[in-house]
């Protein structure tokens, strides 16, 4: 049976993902949570991974060893993020340890993770590891228009994506597939809790499900020749620097620039 790994599944799209994997029946979903105990509201037959931080530097061996014995897996989706806003001004300027919180999640944690991931047996070709960045990761695609600030949250983005081009790199030989992708603007928790509900309407941002289904459509379909690469699934609807920058008749899905 294919199987199908989810970091960050409790909350958001992470939630959306175990969901709409989790209905089909021919597959081992396998999802991570912080806390020592399963999340309530999920189907029953997903494998609840406890314990697991990726503030933590043992996140890695704490994640292997609760999948010791399984076979290989076919789809590694790392989801788990953070974000706090910051700007230049004297009262929200940027948090040290806020900033650290954010690296660490979004680009030290996913490199661990599939290195141990990797060194335990769990990857083999054909695996596709999805690592979900997100536009405001594409240097390229700052603007003046959009204005300055939210550096960890960016900046931890684009260094995920430089990691995520280098992992490919690095299992390019074993067969082993990473996609970078920006899922999309999402109705969250996290896009409400940093005050970013107000665009939801002119941004197009969509519900969790809706991202979830798109991005599982774009890992059935990915293979070798997109490893290492930039993509938004769902095209430049949700980014609001996208024609402003890279110009009008865009594709979708649309390659994003570093």
């Amino acid at each position: 049976m294919p199987s199908t790994l989810i970091i960050g599944g409790t909350r958001g799209l992470g939630a959306a993902l175990v969901k709409r994997y989790a209905s089909d029946p021919s597959t081992v979903v396998f999802a991570t949570a912080r806390s020592s105990s399963a999340p309530s509201g999920f189907p029953k037959d997903v494998k609840w991974l406890s314990n697991i931080d990726l503030t933590k530097s043992d996140v890695g061996d704490k994640l292997t060893s609760q999948l010791q014995g399984e076979e290989p897996l076919d789809v590694v989706i790392i989801n788990a993020g953070r974000f706090t806003t910051e700007d230049f001004s004297a009262e929200k300027g940027p948090n040290w340890d806020e900033e650290v919180t954010m690296y660490t999640i979004s680009s030290v944690a996913p490199v661990t993770i599939v290195h141990r991931l990797a060194h335990a047996g769990l990857l083999k070709s054909g695996t596709k590891i999805v690592l979900v960045s997100s536009e405001a990761g594409s240097i390229t695609l700052r603007h003046e228009k959009e204005g300055g600030g939210n550096y960890a949250h960016h900046a931890s983005k684009a260094a995920l994506n430089m990691a995520g081009k280098l992992l490919s790199i690095d299992l390019k030989e074993k067969g082993v597939i990473v996609s970078i992708v920006h899922p999309g603007f999402m109705r969250t928790e996290m896009t409400k809790g940093v005050g970013f509900d107000k665009h939801w309407d002119a941004g197009g941002a969509v519900t969790p499900d809706v991202a979830a289904e798109s991005l599982v459509e774009w890992t059935e379909k990915l293979d070798i020749s997109k490893s290492g690469e930039y993509w938004a699934p769902r095209g430049p609807r949700d980014i609001g620097m996208a024609e402003t920058v890279l110009g009008k008749n865009l594709e979708t899905p649309l390659k994003l620039p570093w």
